[in-house]
């Protein structure tokens, strides 16, 4: 475990607060025109999965935790749990629900995702930058309709709804941003 400075923090980053091991789940940097800088974060204690707002000085240090990283391919729900394999050793490893959360809608079947464990029991899940999708349902667009910017919403193969351009039709596949869940562009 190591020591970082505040403004190592980003959303990820595992720490410890209030003597138990805390995710970063957001971070917002402040720099009020009096008065010193200060970061709000929401943390989210390991254990419970309860999120916590907190407000740190800008330049104060917190202890990081290491978590162990595992990557898997996701293979299936369970009805509780979500099951990734191992490809080389093809151990499994179950993430709860509450773990991955709305992430859900990026679990694709035979996709790398790296795990994270603190204390041999998964705390959270690494999503590839970016991710395929097979688009299921688009609305047609009327041609002639071709204002800049335009677009309309679409719902992808996992469910997940995002707004594409008018010109992207259903059975296309796409590339989505999973840190914002922005169309990025055609496959």
């Amino acid at each position: 475990m190591g020591v970082i400075s505040t403004s190592q923090f980003k959303k990820g980053i595992y720490i410890i607060f209030q003597e138990i091991p805390h995710m970063v789940v957001e971070t917002a940097f402040t720099s009020p025109g009096k008065g010193s800088a200060f970061y709000k974060t929401k943390l989210k204690n390991l254990y419970t999965g309860k999120i916590v707002d907190y407000t740190y000085k800008s330049g104060e240090k917190v202890e990081e935790v290491m978590v162990e990283t595992h990557e898997a391919e996701y293979s299936y729900f369970d009805g509780s749990n979500y099951v990734f394999i191992e490809p080389r050793s093809f151990e499994q490893y179950t993430v709860p629900v509450e773990i991955v959360g709305d992430d859900k809608v990026y679990l694709k079947e035979g996709l790398l995702y790296r795990i994270k464990f603190y204390e041999e029991n998964p705390v959270g899940i690494s999503l590839p930058k970016t991710i395929a999708f097979k688009i299921v349902e688009a609305e047609n667009s009327v041609k002639g309709d071709t204002a800049t910017n335009a677009s309309k919403q679409a719902v992808l193969d996992t469910g997940m709804k995002v707004q594409v351009p008018l010109f992207i039709k259903t059975g296309e596949e796409i590339l989505v941003n999973t840190e914002t869940g922005a169309y990025l562009s055609r496959k």
